[in-house]
């Protein structure tokens, strides 16, 4: 074979002249529109794209251009939380309402706050930099980093590049991805664009990683409880433990004033309530549709069934504003699921539903008498699937754009890799404005010790530990800490006031902003070292052709007959 030299072969067609050419083991055409003797390039259209040479990156194996990366999925994930939380009963007391409204009403536990020590910028740092550490990764082999965040601190400066400064020790400046901004779909969003990387020709091998981070804060008043704060980050790549099914994915968005933040000069946003729900329902209702309709044509086609429904999946998480609305969530599913099911009747697990048969979903957003008798009959589908992925929400609050993302951390922290080896996740994402989105991933089969779900298991064994760690605050102190947050924000320049030894060791706190608004960052040093025992992640395998509609049905009946 020829190398390193341009070889030619002209050609025409009727309109276009026409060059083959063979340039460093690539073979393209080059169009070419000759109008009045003047050549002008229209396009190069590669050929036959296995012919390139493998692309190899530090820590990565071959990457071949035309083939489906295998598996594409989570390698490793973190989540980071306040070290400070506040009672919901107490906050009951304190802000004077009924007992239970909170804890209850919303099925709240506990809430995690900040204090000025803490931003969306050291949130991710702290989050990154624990991932990098404890799954012993290489920043040279980090390709993409992409921010999901609505708490935006400055309307140029992405937190992505604040984050930049954790690889300037490896020389790595090579790294795609900015923030990416829509309410509480923005690490979502952040997501499939990463998969969209691996997935496509600009991938070089090298891992993604994607953050989602947010402080939830509102004003005074009856909305201040469903607060919260944290940070997630997850690692991507082939050959996951945790792998996305591929082609299984409906959106619904839409444009709706329920929930916004038009003051800049202010943390707070501007809640329309009953439109929230009603918006986030229906966008549930819509994306649960499509996405019955994908995963059973793929079912169809490899002949593994025909029908999608509750059973399909072993847990279903949900962006979580309060986890009383994820309940209601998980029974909507199985209203939607009786309501398209013509052999509804004939099932015992529908017992009860029968009153509800001719309703049409779009007028039971606020019907009291449907959402109790869907509650009754999907109790035990919500103990199963659901409450398991409401650990963290129930503790932490609601933590925006990582939300979703502290659901599977809850389900990867409260079960072995045993457990879960084989089993699905349907994911629903919502963020107001409005943008919604539902997928799903499934487990690795291989649970042996040394797996990667093995160790993804590891790295979350100590969860609940974790929270159980944080120090109760009074609600007074809360009530300090935000009115101090609320009167210091974009205040230039800064000093924070807030205590560094209530912080947890490793984390990054902010010192000192500026009189030009820009921000200084510390970290708390280590208490003890942070790995996980086990080996590091592993370099992926070489990348192999792995077919769309097998991929997605093969993982749909495999976890519908696990359950």
């Amino acid at each position: 074979m020829l190398t390193h030299a341009q070889h030619q072969l002209p050609f025409k067609t009727s309109r276009h002249i026409c060059r083959l050419h063979l340039f460093e083991d690539s073979l393209y055409i080059r169009k070419i529109e000759a109008p009045k003797k003047r050549l002008k390039l229209l396009e190069e259209i590669p050929l036959n794209p296995t012919f390139h040479n493998p692309t190899t990156m530090p820590g990565q194996k071959s990457v071949n251009q035309q083939s489906w990366p295998q598996d594409v999925g989570i390698l490793a994930l973190e989540i980071y939380f306040p070290a400070q939380y506040v009672e919901q009963n107490e906050l009951e007391e304190f802000d004077g309402v009924s007992q239970g409204k909170y804890t209850i009403g919303l099925g709240q536990q506990k809430m995690g706050f900040c204090s000025d020590r803490e931003d969306i910028n050291s949130l991710c740092l702290t989050v990154v930099q624990r991932l990098m550490e404890r799954n012993q990764v290489s920043y040279q082999d980090v390709g993409r980093l992409e921010v999901g965040t609505e708490t935006v601190i400055d309307k140029s400066k992405s937190v992505k590049t604040v984050l930049m400064q954790l690889f300037e020790d490896s020389g790595n400046t090579s790294i795609e991805g900015v923030d990416t901004t829509n309410a509480c779909y923005g690490g979502t969003s952040a997501l499939f664009n990463s998969l969209n990387w691996i997935e496509s020709s600009a991938w070089d091998g090298r891992y993604a990683i994607v953050v989602a981070g947010d402080i939830a804060v509102y004003a005074t008043g009856n909305a201040r409880c469903t607060g919260g704060a944290g940070a997630v980050a997850m690692l991507l790549g082939s050959h996951a433990p945790l792998v996305f099914d591929r082609g299984l994915r409906s959106t619904h968005m839409q444009h709706v004033y329920d929930f916004y933040k038009p003051d800049m000069s202010s943390e707070y946003p501007v809640v329309d309530g009953k439109l929230s729900i009603q918006c986030y329902l229906g966008a549930l209702d819509r994306c649960y549709q499509t996405y019955c309709q994908k995963a059973e044509a793929c079912l169809k086609q490899e002949n593994l069934g025909s029908h999608f429904s509750l059973d399909s999946s072993a847990f279903f998480a949900f962006h979580t504003p309060y986890c009383k609305l994820v309940q209601k969530s998980l029974a909507r599913l199985m209203l939607n699921d009786f309501l398209r099911d013509p052999d509804a009747g004939a099932n015992p697990k529908y017992s009860g539903l029968e009153a509800v048969r001719g309703v049409k979903l779009e007028d039971t957003y606020f019907d009291r008498d449907v959402e109790k008798a869907v509650m009754v009959a999907s109790q035990s589908s919500y103990k199963e699937k659901t409450e398991p992925t409401l650990s963290v929400a129930k503790q932490v609050g609601n933590m925006y754009t990582p939300s979703l993302y502290g659901g599977l951390a809850s389900i990867l922290g409260s079960y072995s890799c045993s457990e879960l080896a084989g089993k699905r996740v349907t994911l629903f994402s919502y963020g107001s404005g409005l943008a919604s989105s539902m997928f799903s991933l499934h487990f690795s089969e291989d649970a042996s010790p040394g797996s990667q779900l093995e160790r993804v298991c590891l790295s979350l064994c100590d969860l609940q530990e974790r929270l159980d760690s944080r120090k109760k605050m009074p609600p007074a102190d809360f009530d300090k800490m935000m009115k101090l947050r609320e009167e210091t924000h974009h205040k230039a320049p800064y000093t924070p006031v807030g205590d560094v030894e209530a912080l947890f060791s490793g984390t990054w706190y902010l010192t000192e902003v500026d009189s030009k608004h820009r921000r200084k960052y510390e970290r708390k040093a280590l208490a003890q070292a942070t790995s996980i025992p086990s080996s590091p992640v592993a370099a992926a395998p070489p990348v192999s052709v792995k077919g769309l509609p097998t991929a997605s049905a093969q993982a749909v009946a495999a976890s519908t007959t696990s359950n």
